[in-house]
């Protein structure tokens, strides 16, 4: 399958392309509420499930403890994120919406779903529903090989 993979130029071209056209098209959406891009998945991701302390965060979005750390130092000072002592566990730190993490929320969805409509169009339902499951196979795939890299530098 190597020969294949290669000869239909599958090394990224395509995701690194979305990922740029996503943070383009993101960027103007995010800037009003002092987020770059990336920064608005900590609190989208804290808005489902607060009280995570920062590795399990980086665990959920399959990223580096150093990046998590840099954007949460950022959200912050935004005042959209706060830390508390967790009781459990006097090392770690809980992260928790402060008000105005919680009023952004909607505002973030609501971009999201602008963007995603545009990156979508033409799709089916189903299409997008086989897509996405196609796209977290690859994702997992590279994920398990990382982890093996990530544990072997920390």
């Amino acid at each position: 399958m190597k020969p294949e993979v290669l000869q239909h130029g599958a090394y990224g071209k395509e995701v690194t392309a979305i990922n740029r056209h996503l943070q383009l098209l993101l960027a103007p959406r995010l800037a009003a509420l002092q987020l770059g891009f990336g920064q608005h998945m900590f609190l989208f991701m804290l808005s489902k499930k607060e009280g995570v302390n920062q590795k399990t965060l980086s665990e959920q979005l399959l990223l580096d403890k150093t990046t998590t750390a840099k954007a949460i130092r950022k959200l912050e000072l935004e005042g959209y994120v706060r830390k508390e002592m967790d009781p459990a566990d006097l090392r770690n730190h809980q992260l928790f919406l402060t008000d105005a993490g919680k009023a952004v929320v909607p505002k973030i969805e609501e971009a999201l779903a602008e963007v995603m409509e545009i990156g979508i169009e033409g799709m089916s339902a189903e299409e997008y529903g086989e897509f996405m499951r196609l796209l977290k196979i690859v994702l997992n795939n590279f994920d398990k090989h990382a982890q093996s890299i990530r544990q072997h530098t920390e």
